[in-house]
């Protein structure tokens, strides 16, 4: 059983489901309301745990109900929460999301907590008795959790540990191509279509991975959403054909299922095609109910979907 330490946020997702978005100055009525956990580290410990690994995670939470719902489906999981830390000053990190009829979401986020993340409390062994570390970016942006990201990222060097970072849109615009300066070691790099682009400053991805390349990024997967996802390695580069899902509901946290699924089946001993096959079922599968960690996935289920995806005909 894969060992895994993830880094990133634990948050309260606030989902509100409107026919439009609203004009400014205008007032809405939801038809759907939703509170309930996500953020990409607790999501991603959470589906690590549910498809039978050992997975810890590092974050920091405030206190009170927000905080205990954070944490739920980690805690239900069977993730190993004692490198989640309390603050007494600051509240739970929490993202508000209004979705309207496509699926498409605009989120307000507050950083609360998670910002603080205290790499005083992280000592090696921490992360020296793991295989993988899987780090979200947003723990890159600032403050105290950047430190404590860095210091994540010395020690999973210094141990040998597969490193999977998953970019986001967020620390794309809060620290531009400098974020490639922190990250551009891990084994797996990955991100969506729009955050290569950002990332690189190209328009097309021929040129945005020769751009990664150029930079020293070795191993790219780029999630490109109903299409499935790229692979691009020194020896790869292919598109791996998506899973059809009907009914998409909602999207809040498919990349990280995504992700996830990914670093699941590359620690399992699958090879990059199957893995980026399983993962692009995770991710889709997990748009089929409302909410960033609603769908539950077994480790089995996940495979015969991805040897499914292998032998489908084109």
């Amino acid at each position: 059983m894969p060992k895994f330490l993830v880094v990133g946020d634990a948050t309260v997702d606030q989902m509100y489901f409107v026919s439009e978005f609203p004009e400014p100055g205008a007032e809405v009525s939801a038809h759907r309301a939703v509170l309930d956990a996500g953020g990409s580290g607790g999501t991603v410990a959470t589906v690590l745990a549910r498809l039978g690994n050992d997975t810890r995670l590092a974050a920091r939470v405030g206190t009170g109900p927000f905080a205990e719902l954070a944490l739920r489906h980690a805690a239900r999981a069977g993730v190993d929460l004692s490198l989640v830390q309390r603050d007494e000053v600051h509240q739970t990190s929490s993202v508000t999301l209004i979705v309207t009829p496509d699926a498409q979401r605009t989120m307000i986020s507050a950083a609360g907590a998670s910002r603080y993340l205290d790499s005083a409390a992280l000592r090696a062994e921490d992360v020296a008795d793991r295989d993988a570390l899987v780090l979200s970016a947003y723990s890159l942006i600032g403050g105290r959790q950047k430190e404590y990201a860095l210091r994540c990222l010395e020690l999973a060097r210094e141990h040998r540990l597969t490193v999977f970072v998953d970019l986001g849109t967020g620390a794309i615009h809060a620290l531009g191509r400098r974020l490639l300066d922190h990250v551009v070691g891990a084994d797996f790099l990955l991100m969506n279509e729009y955050e290569l682009y950002a990332i690189t400053g190209e328009h097309t991805i021929t040129a945005a991975v020769a751009s990664l390349h150029e930079a020293g990024v070795e191993n790219l997967v780029v999630k490109v959403g109903e299409n499935g996802s790229i692979l691009f390695t020194s020896e790869l580069s292919e598109l791996v054909e998506a899973h059809d899902v009907d009914g998409v509901v909602d999207s809040t946290g498919a990349g990280d299922y995504y992700t996830a699924a990914f670093a699941h089946a590359v620690m399992s001993g699958y090879d990059l095609l199957s893995a980026a096959r399983m993962a692009n079922v995770a991710g889709a599968l997990n748009t089929t109910r409302v909410g960033a960690q609603a769908v539950e996935l077994d480790a089995g289920r996940l495979e015969e979907a991805g040897a499914a995806l292998a032998t489908a005909p084109a």
